[in-house]
């Protein structure tokens, strides 16, 4: 379903105006579809309706907190990889035992937080990690439920940055050493092994790559269980991707549910999910202003009110989004080829690189579409630029779910020296 439509010439979340919300905020400002997060989750749940299954979304796609309670009332569980990602997850009341911890560097007071809760379960990346956390189980008389993360070395053929399975990735540990890590936490007093996990990277839209993965799992699970290892959950990670444009053809959430049953389906295990992408997306635009039209000898500027402070995916991962007008879309408008940029002092800081685009006026409003993963979790104050505004719309309602920050507050994140005073 698309909940962004217009009438009138207008461009609506649901019920609401986008002009409306502009007058009432300023932009920019991120705006985020109920109705989408809601369609989305259903439709990523109902692929796996006949599998054991427990979704948990991947908390750093998006992490605010009307956002993360939207899909706890769904009934998805959470992914999470810091301390205060639990946090999070436990102000909106999401239970422990739905509650998975990834990462590559849990600290001692982040391990201690999750053992206290009671989590599902830990994934260990290392065996350093793996000793860490049976200390402190031991210490504070627990028992850690815990799966060793697997380094596939697997080519998962998205944006390097955001590859986790190959062999030069930080994440997970290699597969020679995982047999020997599962028989030597099997003895430890503090460790309780539950299952094996794997995520091999984001946005993947090849079925070859989740096919080696999940063959890969179906092995080593068949392996580790002939070794006398009790292998409880499969946790598959996420990485289902989303078509930013037209070139993009991502696998449906029920050829993916088809592709995780023909390989693990018949291992009676339960199968841990993580979408992040896929189930925040679609929900979220990014509404901006057009301050002003620079033109030179070679090059159009088109400069808006939004930058790399606020949406970094361009500049940090090349990703293209598509940028669209608010009012009178199909208004007859001279088409240029335009860097389309921020008001920041880095040549980095753009939105779209030669981008095809129709002429817009000073003051025009315009959205970039496809923001509701990876958008405002990633954004600073840099230039002493305040963090932006997040809307959330349902139906015709819509909350200011995080205000925009104010000058006095960003003076204030700073502490002034007794020999400044």
């Amino acid at each position: 379903m698309n909940s962004f439509t217009y009438y009138k010439g207008s461009l609506y979340a649901e019920d609401v105006s986008i002009e409306t919300i502009a007058n009432t905020v300023q932009t920019p400002f991120y705006c985020y579809s109920t109705a989408v997060i809601e369609e989305k989750y259903h439709t990523f749940s109902n692929a796996f309706a006949d599998m054991d299954t427990m979704i948990c979304y991947a908390l750093k796609a998006n992490s605010n907190q009307a956002v993360i309670k939207t899909l706890a009332r769904l009934g998805t569980g959470l992914d999470i990889v810091s301390e205060g990602e639990l946090y999070r997850a436990l102000d909106v009341e999401v239970p422990a035992e739905k509650i998975v911890f990834s990462g590559v560097g849990k600290t001692i007071d982040e391990i201690d937080l999750a053992l206290n809760t009671g989590i599902y379960c830990i994934n260990i990346e290392s065996e350093d990690e793996l000793i860490t956390v049976n200390q402190r189980a031991v210490s504070l008389g627990k028992k850690a439920s815990i799966a060793f993360r697997v380094n596939p070395d697997i080519n998962s053929n998205t944006h390097r940055k955001i590859s986790t399975g190959q062999k030069e990735d930080k994440f997970g540990i290699p597969i020679h050493q995982i047999h020997s890590l599962y028989t030597y936490a099997k003895n430890l007093p503090g460790i309780k092994v539950s299952g094996i996990d794997m995520h091999i990277g984001s946005q993947i839209n090849q079925i070859e790559s989740f096919s080696a993965a999940f063959k890969l799992l179906r092995d080593l699970t068949q392996q580790l269980r002939s070794s006398g290892h009790n292998i409880k959950h499969i946790d598959v990670g996420g990485g289902l991707g989303i078509a930013y444009n037209n070139n993009h053809c991502p696998l449906s959430p029920s050829k993916y549910a088809a592709l995780i049953s023909q390989y693990l389906g018949d291992l009676q295990c339960k199968i841990i999910l993580e979408p992040g992408r896929f189930l925040v997306a679609d929900s979220g635009i990014l509404v901006t202003k057009v301050i002003s039209i620079k033109k030179s000898a070679d090059k159009n500027f088109i400069i808006l009110d939004v930058a790399m402070n606020d949406f970094m995916r361009p500049t940090l991962y090349d990703a293209y989004h598509e940028i669209k007008y608010i009012v009178n879309p199909e208004e007859n408008r001279l088409q240029i080829q335009a860097d389309i940029v921020g008001p920041i002092c880095e040549t980095g800081d753009f939105i779209a690189l030669d981008r095809k685009i129709a002429l817009p006026k000073p003051g025009d409003l315009l959205y970039i579409e496809k923001t509701g993963a990876y958008g405002a979790v990633q954004a600073g104050t840099y230039n002493s630029r305040l963090l932006i505004p997040e809307i959330m719309v349902k139906g015709s309602q819509f909350h200011i779910i995080r205000p925009r920050m104010n000058f006095q507050q960003l003076i204030e994140l700073d502490s002034m020296p007794e020999w400044l005073k």
